[in-house]
């Protein structure tokens, strides 16, 4: 019999979708059944390595994860990582496709949607049920004519939709209503329920907000969902989670982080929020890079070049070779941010922009040039300087070169050598992401900047929270009317 479906839309970005459906996936897991999250299009800078060695968003590999299955590149088939304003990379089933402007992109998709459909089927084959993500929201008429991500994906498939608002943001009401006002009735037919999501304060409130959007509308109440705070410890899917203020830890140990605007696999982060002794500085432009800090972090990039033209625009590089000068702390550069830390970065092709080559900010003796060849590879090891393990992974274009990469930072399972470190020891780069999950690596580098780790065992922490993210749902979501709306709906053959 063939796996049902069913896919979540929301009334605009950032309702909580991707952890809904994360929620979901363990809560079905744990009732013993075989489930497949799938987002026919994503757009973040936050990837991760799938099982065929591709790479696809974070947030789908945390649904995998919550499902209990290996991530694939079919669970999310088009991925668009942002270079600029107006034009991302596209990757496709896990490798690179091409780039376009958003304009030239919406021609593209009519080419796309036979790849997100063969996707599905893949993982429809695999499963009692996939669980789909929209993008966005499901109200972008403007977007309609070629949409493979939300209407376009489910007309195309058969796939029932259950539309989420955030009552947290306010109008939820007129955002649901709205939403089926705006929508072509074809489209509109599509959605049969709804959820409220992020509620705080008294649910006996908004009963009658629920009844009057079920009278309205004709969907399904299927459940009003309260804030769920421990959110903050899992994996976030783009930058407006690093936008968000967040209280100062009483961490003695000061590690900044310059917000540069197009970091990526920012999640690299998350362990270290977690630990009682780290007070994490998110540095927002405008602001310098503060002189007392412990580490100095420069995070992966999506458009190392173009970033690296920012953080000089915003005299980072000053504060930053100032802060060396004066020997107080370590600076460690991951991915793109080693990349920066070196003297030059050739593009020749203008694979992140236009073709050229930048002066790097000479921290470390390294060269980089960008190659067309994607590096995406899970990678172990251990650290040469204490022989702590390292677990992680790459994905990175770009070749880096030099008398720094001979003093290495890892010696890797496959035998390589990875990373660099400076003459004088004060300055580390590596292309591992995943630095810090490892808890007995997270505690060496704690140790290294002269503060003790917490008993934290992040997977397990990931584990735990997942858990309770379904207990949650499981308390306050019609799961069974969710599952009685799911159908059977494998998508037609590729056109």
């Amino acid at each position: 019999m063939p796996a049902r479906a069913l896919m979540l839309q929301g009334t605009g970005s950032s309702v909580g979708k991707s952890l809904l459906l994360a929620g979901l996936a363990r809560a079905l897991f744990r009732r013993g059944l075989n489930v497949r999250p799938f987002k026919p299009q994503n757009m973040a800078n936050n990837a991760a390595v799938s099982i065929e060695g591709g790479e696809i968003s974070r947030a789908q590999a945390l649904q995998a994860r919550a499902a209990g299955v290996a991530p694939s590149v079919h669970m999310n088939p088009v991925l668009l990582k942002p270079e600029s304003e107006r034009g991302s990379q596209i990757i496709v089933h896990g490798r690179v496709f091409g780039k376009a402007t958003a304009r030239e992109y919406q021609w593209l998709k009519p080419q796309l949607l036979p790849k997100v459909l063969e996707s599905f089927q893949i993982l429809a084959a695999a499963s009692d049920l996939v669980l789909v993500e929209g993008a966005g929201s499901a109200a972008e008429v403007n977007l309609r004519a070629h949409d493979i991500a939300n209407m376009g994906f489910a007309r195309a498939a058969g796939v029932p939709v259950v539309l989420i608002g955030d009552i947290d943001r306010g109008g939820v009401i007129a955002s649901l209503i709205g939403t089926q006002a705006v929508l072509a009735e074809d489209d509109a037919a599509c959605i049969k329920g709804f959820i409220v999501n992020r509620l705080r304060g008294d649910a006996a409130l908004f009963a009658e907000g629920m009844r009057f959007i079920a009278a309205r509308t004709g969907w399904a109440p299927l459940g009003l969902v309260p804030y769920f705070p421990p959110a903050r410890k899992l994996p976030a899917e783009d930058t407006a989670e690093l936008k968000e203020e967040r209280p100062k830890s009483a961490g003695r140990l000061r590690i900044a982080v310059p917000l540069l605007p197009h970091i990526a696999n920012f999640d690299d982060l998350d362990p270290l929020r977690l630990e009682p002794e780290v007070n994490l500085l998110l540095v927002p432009r405008g602001k310098p890079l503060p002189a007392d800090a412990d580490l100095v972090l420069l995070l992966g990039s999506k458009s190392v070049r173009s970033d690296l033209a920012v953080f000089r625009n915003e005299g980072w590089d000053i504060d930053l070779l100032a802060y060396h000068r004066r020997g107080r702390g370590l600076i460690l550069g991951i991915c793109g941010g080693l990349q920066m830390l070196g003297r030059t970065i050739a593009d020749p092709e203008g694979l992140e922009g236009a073709p050229g080559t930048s002066e790097g900010l000479g921290l470390l003796d390294i060269e980089t040039v960008f190659r067309r060849s994607k590096h995406l590879r899970e990678v172990s090891g251990t650290n040469i300087l204490d022989g702590s393990p390292v677990q992680g992974y790459e994905i990175h274009l770009g070749e880096s070169f030099g008398p720094d990469m001979a003093r290495p930072l890892h010696l890797l399972s496959d035998g390589r050598r990875e990373g660099a470190i400076s003459a004088d020891g004060r300055v580390m780069g590596t292309y591992l992401h995943g630095l810090f999950t490892h808890d007995r690596a997270r505690a060496a580098w704690l140790a290294r900047l002269g503060a003790a780790a917490s008993a934290l065992s992040y997977e397990a922490e990931i584990e735990a929270t997942l858990d309770a993210l379904a207990a949650h749902l499981e308390a306050h979501l019609d799961i069974e009317g969710m599952l009685s709306l799911a159908r059977s709906s494998p998508a037609p053959p590729p056109r």
